[in-house]
């Protein structure tokens, strides 16, 4: 199934939008995926990382102390994506490092029966906003190049968008993500690679009773990833 095809598929369930690539992005995407492959994902990664460690796309770069990039395994069956860093990522470079991210760890292991570092963990904005507050639509936009050509490097089995901002980043659309938590839906840049949504950690800390719903999405996530 190719672009067209997967967001004629997204439409029929109210996801059509997605963020296309401009035509000078996409002819620089076709050329990167036509080159031979001599260095490894942790080097592409690194490469991909400095290429835009000063960006200065959008009104982020102001308040930030530094771009937040992805950590983990990047031969991992699966992407945890979340909405932005916060102070403590901010602080650190690292993402989800903070009370959410302990709590994500936690999870990942009991349920996964994986380690935090056997996994790889990113976010839709790689800058803080202010306030901690949540990323605008053209902050997600500016931002999104980048995270594609992360994904593309690592090439995961599933795609885990931890809240709706992070489903927006990776499909495209604004979405109700507690009618849409647990659900699959296919990747629209490689339909190959499948999109799965649940909460974001820091919800289920400040509602512990969506717990429950959380740890069901885990266990369907184990199933995909198996």
């Amino acid at each position: 199934m190719g672009v067209r095809e997967t967001a004629r598929a997204l439409a029929e369930i109210g996801l059509g939008e997605v963020y296309l690539l401009s035509r000078t992005e996409k002819r620089s995407s076709e050329r990167e995926k036509s080159e031979p492959r001599a260095e490894d994902k942790d080097t592409l990664l690194r490469k991909h990382f400095n290429s835009f460690r000063d960006c200065t796309r959008c009104p982020l770069h102001r308040s930030r102390s530094q771009v937040v990039f992805g950590d983990g395994n990047p031969d991992s069956p699966v992407v945890f994506v979340g909405e932005a860093p916060g102070e403590e990522e901010d602080t650190q470079g690292k993402p989800f490092v903070g009370r959410a991210g302990r709590y994500l760890n936690q999870k990942i292991q009991e349920v996964l029966g994986l380690r935090r570092e056997e996994v790889y963990i990113t976010n839709v904005c790689k800058c803080r906003p202010p306030e901690n507050r949540k990323p605008t639509s053209q902050e997600i936009r500016a931002c999104f190049p980048y995270l594609r050509r992360e994904l593309e490097i690592i090439r995961p089995k599933v795609i885990c968008c931890l809240g709706a901002t992070a489903g927006e980043g990776i499909l495209g659309k604004t979405m109700p993500i507690t009618k849409l938590r647990g659900k699959v839906f296919p990747y629209p840049y490689n339909p190959k690679i499948k999109v799965f949504l649940t909460y974001h950690p820091a919800y289920i800390l400040r509602n512990p009773k969506a717990e429950g719903e959380f740890l069901e999405d885990l266990k369907k996530l184990r199933e995909l990833i198996a």
